[in-house]
């Protein structure tokens, strides 16, 4: 992973690089709850995930699977996403169900909701909570 490292500062990207952290249930594949890990296994990608995950891969980007499946599950996800392409630095299960995320870092930090139709991203202005100045 190419970082700066600043004295007594935690290490940050290159410029240009982003840390994607992606979720997989609802996201790359259809939306399977941890109560049926059977169809874990059989489930497809959407077609378009596959192709921007592997090119966000390939252009440097680190790719992280970030979901709410649990450790146990690890090994499951692992070789479904091995068995169908996907590209990636890491899996971290354990994300909290339920949604309504908000993340809370000393790093920037930016979400985008997947909304059926996984492509580039593009800029747009948006509002926002942020803590008061």
């Amino acid at each position: 992973m190419e970082l700066d490292y600043i004295e007594h500062i935690s290490p940050i990207l290159k410029d240009g690089v982003k840390n994607y952290l992606i979720d997989i249930d609802g996201t790359i594949t259809d939306d399977v709850p941890n109560e049926e890990p059977e169809r874990m296994v059989t489930c497809l990608p959407y077609p378009d995930a596959l192709e921007t995950v592997n090119k966000w891969y390939d252009e440097g980007h680190q790719i992280c699977f970030f979901t709410s499946r649990t450790e146990n599950l690890k090994q499951i996800t692992i070789d479904w996403l091995d068995k169908h392409g996907f590209k990636y630095h890491s899996v971290l299960c354990g994300k909290p169900r339920g949604g309504n995320y908000h993340w809370i870092d000393n790093h920037l930090v930016r979400a985008t909701r997947y909304k059926g139709k996984f492509t580039d991203l593009v800029e747009k202005q948006v509002t926002i909570e942020v803590f008061k100045d």
